[in-house]
């Protein structure tokens, strides 16, 4: 495929991870399929999006920091409060 036949985002490769992931980046970052993310995102495992003049992005910062409060196992507690327990749907 041609550069110029290639999405946007897919232009150029980054030698980094950017802070802000589209869904499905943000999905593989955490290591699960785009819809089993969107399912996390309902049961508020995972942080909402960010937008911007209508572009959705996830902060790769907070993907880490709700991937960290998931517990061990489904039958484990968490290790700590979820965040994103406070955040409204509003």
């Amino acid at each position: 495929m041609s550069a110029e036949a290639q999405p946007e985002s897919r232009k150029f490769v980054l030698p980094y991870v950017p802070r802000g992931l589209r869904r499905a980046e943000a999905a593989a970052y955490i290591g699960v399929s785009p819809s089993t993310f969107d399912k996390m995102i309902r049961e508020r495992c995972m942080p909402r999006p960010k937008r911007y003049r209508g572009v959705t992005i996830w902060d790769r910062l907070a993907l880490d920091e709700a991937l960290t409060c998931l517990p061990e196992d489904d039958d484990a507690k968490p290790a700590s409060t979820n965040p994103w327990d406070a955040v409204s749907n509003s």
